[in-house]
């Protein structure tokens, strides 16, 4: 008899390979035939909100893996929420305005922009953002992302810019929007001001050059014929030079150097000897910094005065202790220049050209100006020394271009105005990790006002009129309600194709002198502005969402970006922030912790990954990381983590094949299972309390180990391994069956469940095979929770000390395959010589042959032989069993032929076969 056909042997049709880069796809298109978004929503409807509101990524581009990281990390939230009791919403957006797109256009089209009227250079600005909208729409749902794709919100859409419009007009209603003359970072590649979130540090190579300043009037301090010394590396502001700075609280010092005499900060003369090369020098006098001011210098090679004032700002740090001071081209200078009623002196136009005001250097480059105005501090002796610092410099973060310090005149909204509510907001949010709650308030704390306004076209113009009569601004709640009205039928296209008549309200006239003739501002909003108005125009504005968002989620830069924007905007108008939580994560780096670049070739994306392995592996590697610091992506890591994909679903192969046939009326009870099946039920509640913290704390990776630490040491080298015997020998029916069946019916199911959020591919593939579905998709139910009435502690901790000699006697099983004494772990017999303390544990269990995987176990008392390995808690022998092999379990026992009918079987076996 061919006794293989009456076992149970694992039957189903699920794929042992993955094959995810064809079989996701195919699945997407069914979520997206069946509309898997609108029906999860409606089966929540009616729950508690949770809303992640999320940040729009740049129209620009395809997505790199920093993007697959962030939006796999809200999906992961949103579908867990959806899953757990809450109505969970997501709308995706994208941020469209602003200089990359107009980069692009200039670039791509041989566009000049200053050449097409701006109506149609938007224009073509729009149709580019949309497609690239709909490019990176396509990528995002190939990583499986669920969302209202077919209503995102998108910043250059009219009920968007509408809606943005009242955010401005409430901040100018209170008194927070003004327009000022200051010294603001400049980007002359981009010609236009920018904001501290639009900067970033780069190395630069600078001139490092000391000066020498002629007093013509040391108010009895100073001789004639000393020279005040100034440090500085940007060359080209010399023609703006109208001031030197020195600290009141320091001392200064004449220094006599060769024929010259040189005055300088006291703590500063050895290194300035160092730097520029004094063998020797003497010192003729000291001064306390306070007794300096109003010395009278005379510009290098200008006819005008550059006097001595007072600065705290200057400090020993670098240099000379005598700062260099032009109004025009540097924050503390503008403001030093402000205190003293200086003029702001800014020879440098919009491109960075020098103007008529810095007479010999006309239509200059700033930067090619650093070195033609060295050369002629040296042609009148002004250069005392030279040489180049590398050091960083703020530069253009969407041109990487250097920027300047430009005092221009630009809108501004008054962080003063609302630092002490925004301060206190920020408390009373939650934030993930803890320390970005001190970073967010150490910028809000040190922030300067907000630049709010660009020169450029591309963007939400700013809704403030001028009368051409007497320049009063106009803005008022009657000119922005009929601005808002016109964005949100037209768009802010309006602005540019429409009359000055057909913008404002019928009647208006100036408030201060009645007259009726006007114009508009020509700069834009900071694309800042758009993205951090997006709580008030999206949450506020669509019904199936809440304000304020429970979550916000992004990269670590945009403490001073999104977040920033959003709390200011948000604490501005309504008094508090816009989100309950802030959870942000680290950068990726490639697997050798470096930052990705083209030059370098080590950029990963996604695009290649999911080709290759498919959105599930990559969705797999989030959840694996501690995305909380910057985390690392590489070939090697991508190959361990499909191992662990593997193994999982190995797993859930494993489990249906052996649910062939089970009926969900043919349960048995838990407190029918023998204790084996007990214990794995309550590990299993072990895996759903561990996954519910890990969600709840969005730790994805405390999810993770636990799944693939259960599948692989609970499950795969302990419990299925142990349960095949039954599973396969014993009737179809039988009991022992179907407890063994009932653990593993429940265990897929909550692991599948536990695992949608993170595979959802594969979950939902999974689901189609479970015994007993009637739900189309698993997404379509809830998450299961660990049930305590399950937990018992004391059996648990039997199993756990019983699995510790279970590891000891596995090594001597695996000792005695090497030696070649046994063949498979059925053929062995043991003798175990346990110490006292286990005996005890081991006298509680009666099935140590099933749990062994041998054929027996003899538990021996005394010393154990000199051929015995021994272990902390058992000394383990291990010999050829006794018997013949059962044909059909392969377990040996003298029994085998007991029941002549079946001579090559054990009684068991024959007790099986004749009732099939």
């Amino acid at each position: 008899m061919d006794y293989s056909k009456t076992l149970n042997l694992p039957k189903t049709d699920f794929p042992m390979r993955g094959n995810l880069p064809q079989r996701e796809p195919e699945m997407q298109k069914q979520w997206e035939e069946m509309d898997i978004y609108k029906k999860v929503q409606e089966r929540t409807s009616g729950r508690p909100k949770y809303i992640l509101h999320d940040g729009p990524p740049y129209a620009n581009g395809d997505i790199h893996i920093g993007h697959a990281l962030n939006k796999v990390l809200k999906d992961m939230i949103v579908r867990y929420k959806s899953m757990s009791g809450y109505d969970a919403p997501y709308v995706p957006g994208w941020d469209t305005h602003g200089l990359p797109i107009e980069h692009a256009i200039i670039k791509n089209e041989k566009i000049d922009r200053h050449k097409v009227g701006a109506a149609e250079f938007r224009e073509r600005c729009t149709e580019y953002a949309y497609s690239y909208v709909d490019r990176q729409r396509q990528q995002f749902k190939r990583l499986g992302v669920r969302g209202d794709w077919e209503n995102p919100y998108i910043t250059l859409k009219p009920e968007y810019e509408a809606r943005q419009i009242r955010v401005f007009g409430e901040m100018a209603k209170k008194g927070y929007i003004y327009k000022g003359l200051k010294a603001v970072y400049w980007s002359p590649s981009s010609e236009t001001a920018l904001a501290e979130a639009e900067i970033e540090y780069k190395d630069k190579r600078s001139a490092s050059i000391y000066v020498k300043f002629n007093v013509i009037d040391g108010k009895g301090k100073l001789d004639s014929d000393a020279k005040v010394l100034i440090w500085t590396t940007t060359p080209w502001t010399i023609p703006a030079n109208l001031a030197i700075a020195v600290n009141p609280e320091l001392e200064y010092s004449l220094v006599k150097v060769n024929d010259e005499k040189l005055l300088m900060a006291s703590g500063l003369i050895q290194s300035v000897s160092s730097t520029v090369g004094f063998d020797q020098f003497e010192v003729l006098q000291t001064f306390q910094g306070e007794e300096l001011e109003g010395i009278v210098c005379k510009h290098p090679f200008y006819e005008r005065n550059s006097t001595l004032l007072l600065g705290d700002h200057v400090t020993l740090d670098a240099g000379t202790g005598c700062v260099h001071t032009a109004p025009g081209h540097g924050e503390e200078d503008f403001n030093l220049g402000q205190k003293y009623g200086l003029p702001i002196l800014c020879p440098v136009d919009d491109k960075g050209k020098f103007t008529k005001e810095a007479p010999g250097f006309e239509g200059v480059f700033y930067d090619d100006g650093n070195k033609l105005v060295t050369e002629k501090l040296k042609e009148v002796g002004a250069l005392l020394h030279m040489n180049f610092i590398s050091h960083q410099y703020p530069h253009d973060w969407r041109s990487k271009q250097p920027v300047i310090y430009r005092a221009t005149e630009q809108w501004f909204a008054s962080i003063d105005g609302f630092r002490e509510d925004m301060l206190k907001a920020i408390k009373e949010v939650k934030w993930t990790p803890e320390w970005g709650e001190q970073r967010l308030h150490n910028m809000i704390a040190d922030r300067n006002d907000w630049c709010i306004s660009r020169q450029r076209v591309w963007g939400v113009p700013i809704p403030i009129f001028f009368c051409r009569d007497c320049n009063t601004e106009i803005i008022n709640d009657e000119t922005i309600d009929h601005i808002a009205n016109l964005f949100r039928e037209e768009g802010s296209q309006a602005w540019f194709t429409k009359d000055i008549a057909e913008l404002m309200p019928e009647g208006t006239v100036c408030p201060k002198c009645g007259g009726h003739d006007f114009r508009k501002e020509t700069d834009i909003m900071d694309v800042w502005f758009d993205s951090g108005s997006s709580h008030a125009a999206v949450l506020q504005e669509r019904d199936a969402l809440s304000w304020p968002a429970d979550l916000y989620l992004e990269g670590s830069d945009q403490y001073r970006g999104w977040f920033n924007s959003s709390l200011s905007t948000s604490v501005a108008v309504f008094g508090q922030a816009p989100y309950r939580n802030v959870l942000s994560h680290g950068f990726v780096l490639d697997g050798e912790g470096r930052k990705m670049s083209k030059s370098l070739g080590n950029t990963v994306v996604p695009a290649d990954v999911m080709k290759k392995l498919g959105a599930d592996i990559l969705r797999l590697w989030v959840a694996s990381v501690d995305y909380t610091a910057d985390v690392r992506i590489s070939d090697k890591i991508m190959t361990q983590i499909a191992e662990v994909y593997r193994k999982i679903r190995n797993t859930f192969r494993f489990l249906l094949g052996n649910l062939d046939g089970f009926d969900l009326k043919e349960r048995v009870a838990f407190e029918d299972l023998p204790e084996l099946d007990q214990y794995v039920m309550i590990k299993l509640q072990r895996v759903l309390e561990k996954a519910h913290k890990g969600y709840d704390s969005f730790q994805f990776h405390t999810v993770f180990h636990a799944v693939h630490n259960f599948c692989t040491i609970d499950l795969s080298q302990f419990y299925l391994d142990v349960s095949k015997d039954r599973l396969y020998t014993e009737a179809p029916d039988s009991k022992a069956r179907r407890a063994a069946q009932t653990v593993m019916y429940d265990v897929l199911v909550s692991l599948v469940k536990i695992m949608t959020p993170i595979l959802p591919h594969t979950a939902d593939e999974v689901w189609q095979y479970v015994p007993g579905v009637d739900t189309v998709s698993v997404q379509m139910t809830d998450m299961p929770s660990a049930n305590q009435n399950l937990l018992n502690v004391e059996l648990e901790e039997k199993w756990d000390q019983l699995l510790v000699v279970r590891d000891e006697v596995l090594k001597a099983l695996e000792e005695a395959r090497k030696e070649k004494v046994i063949g498979q772990s059925l053929a062995a017999s043991l003798e175990l010589y346990p110490t006292e303390e286990t005996v005890k544990l081991l006298e509680k269990f009666d099935n140590l042959k099933e749990i062994f995987i041998v054929s027996q176990v003899a538990v021996k008392q005394g010393d154990a032989p000199a051929d015995a390995l021994a272990f902390e808690h058992v000394a383990v022998k291990v010999s050829p069993a006794t018997g013949e092999k059962c044909e059909r379990c392969w377990i040996v026992t003298p029994e085998v032929g007991v029941a002549p009918e079946h001579p090559t079987i054990c009684p068991r076996c024959a007790s099986v076969v004749v009732n099939l």
